[in-house]
């Protein structure tokens, strides 16, 4: 089977965004540091957060990572979305609809599962309002969708 890994690359922070998000999520993991010689700087690193493998690499300063490129993390409480929020926002730069780039520059979508049954509910008037409440959003606040989608 094939497998995919994400691929970062870090001017020279691959180890401390790493570091950071092995951290943040529960369920993450380091598996391999690679320096260049003995006592040389890190080269690459690979982690696991849930199932997903990632693999980062300090390449220099020649490639900047943008949100052209996202990690979509569904939550699901608004204690978890909380949570993620307040440690990736130090340092970093909240955007619309629940998006915000960490200090290192990578991009994050930090959306409550709830929002998809919400957008795909077979009535158009839920999904046209929850739509209109997310626009209006930076961080997802659970119960403004859940207002929207009632109609109050």
């Amino acid at each position: 089977m094939t497998s995919i890994v994400p691929f970062l690359w870090f001017d020279h922070q691959a180890a401390d965004a790493m570091d950071f998000y092995v951290d943040l999520f529960e369920d993450a993991r380091v598996i391999n540091v690679s320096k260049g010689g003995d006592d040389g700087p890190v080269f690459s690193v690979t982690f696991v957060i849930g199932d997903q493998v990632f693999q980062a690499l300090n390449g220099g300063p020649h490639y900047k990572l943008n949100p052209a490129t996202s990690w979509m993390v569904t939550c699901t409480s608004q204690e978890e979305i909380d949570r993620l929020w307040s440690a990736l926002s130090q340092g970093g730069e909240p955007m619309q609809c629940g998006w915000i780039t960490d200090r290192f520059g990578v991009t994050w979508q930090i959306v409550p599962d709830v929002l998809f049954s919400y957008l795909g509910n077979s009535d158009p008037g839920v999904a046209s309002r929850v739509q209109a409440a997310m626009m209006k959003m930076t961080k997802f606040e659970i119960s403004g969708l859940e207002q929207a989608a009632l109609g109050e």
